[in-house]
């Protein structure tokens, strides 16, 4: 069921997207070659912490038999991991790697999401187009994130442009409500047709994400029953905020 969110809770929203804004603010003035992706998820979870908010990626259960919860505050996956990689002491990020961070927060009982994909020092000038389509994806997806319009005009739009720019999306996973829970409804595809789906309505929050892929859209899982990485090994970036539906333009909420 998709959630109506009322003025108190979207206000409840705003803290806790701006504390992952914040984060974000920080990993991107620390993060360098040389350093280990735990190094960057002590970082993450001080600062949090230090905002009031828990880290609410860490200890996430998916509840698949043999997968062990999420033991960190963030996925951090660099060049050809696409999403979910377990930060380790033994990771570590060199110049021009492309790094792609998700994280989300808790506060309040209320949780805020943001991806943000960071090219380590200097980087190809494939990398570096890369990382623009997909954040660019994003803002082609919330053009259409307006009251009356359908959840397939926002997916559409996604998949439309990032295809356009000779790329990839992601099909095995997708954007997603937000709220009290981490992941509510509706889903976000980053591909689909205009006109379907629920419509946009005031006071729903929703976590729109391209995950974009430079080569072919094939995915594989790691045995870790985390990581997703590219088939072919090819780069991949992703761009992800929380963003609040309103009467007007969309707010974006884990920006400041």
């Amino acid at each position: 069921m998709v959630t109506i969110k009322s003025k108190k809770e979207i206000e409840l929203m705003k803290e806790v997207c701006r504390i992952v804004a914040l984060t974000y603010k920080e990993l991107e003035e620390k993060i360098k070659p040389g350093m280990s992706t735990w190094e960057l998820d002590q970082i993450a979870e001080k600062k949090m912490r230090s905002l009031g908010a828990v880290p609410a990626e860490k200890g996430y259960d998916i509840g698949i038999k043999g997968v062990p919860p999420f033991p960190a505050s963030l996925c951090v996956s660099i060049n050809d991991e696409v999403i979910h990689g377990i930060p380790s002491k033994h990771r570590i990020v060199k110049e021009g790697d492309v790094v792609s961070i998700d994280t989300v927060a808790l506060k309040n009982g209320y949780n805020g999401d943001a991806a943000r994909t960071f090219i380590v020092g200097k980087g190809t000038k494939e990398a570096e187009r890369l990382v623009q389509v997909t954040k660019q994806a994003f803002y082609e997806g919330i053009k259409y994130a307006k009251q009356g319009n359908r959840i397939g005009d926002v997916c559409h739009a996604i998949g439309e442009y990032v295809h356009s720019q000779g790329y990839s999306v992601v099909k095995e996973f997708q954007g997603h409500g937000i709220g009290r829970e981490m992941h509510e409804d509706p889903g976000i595809p980053n591909y689909g047709k205009a006109g379907r789906g629920i419509r946009l309505e005031p006071g729903m929050t929703l976590a729109i994400e391209p995950m974009v892929i430079q080569g072919k859209s094939n995915i594989l899982e790691l045995d870790d029953g985390w990581t997703i990485i590219t088939e072919d090994g090819s780069l991949a970036a992703h761009y992800e905020n929380t963003i609040l539906i309103t009467e007007k333009e969309p707010e974006i909420l884990t920006i400041i």
